[in-house]
């Protein structure tokens, strides 16, 4: 099954993950203090990342979580939009690149 993917940009980490916990009914699964926050529900996968050069709310980019999918790709829909296709693993992997240390697996 496959699960929407949104990446969102924030300048606040912490209240990002006070206000997406209540709004999604769900604590984050991985929080990196002042960097990056991640929740997945049975089906959102969403990611907010600490852009202190964007504006806050902004898209990243969209995607699909799942399973099937063996790398990371991505590409550009007919909106401009960038869509990116993972799996939970393939996504740990790239968080653990990111930020060393993370220890997190799905």
């Amino acid at each position: 099954m496959k699960k929407l993917h949104l990446a969102l940009s924030t300048n606040d980490i912490a209240s990002t993950v006070r206000d997406y916990t209540k709004r999604l009914g769900a604590e984050p699964v991985l929080v990196i203090p002042d960097k990056y926050a991640l929740w997945r529900t049975d089906c959102l996968n969403l990611s907010v990342r600490n852009e202190p050069d964007g504006n806050p709310g902004e898209l990243r980019h969209l995607g699909w979580e799942d399973e099937d999918a063996e790398t990371i790709a991505s590409d550009v829909d007919c909106n401009g939009i960038l869509w990116e296709y993972f799996n939970a693993r393939t996504q740990a992997g790239e968080i653990e690149e990111l930020w060393p240390g993370s220890g997190y697996q799905p």
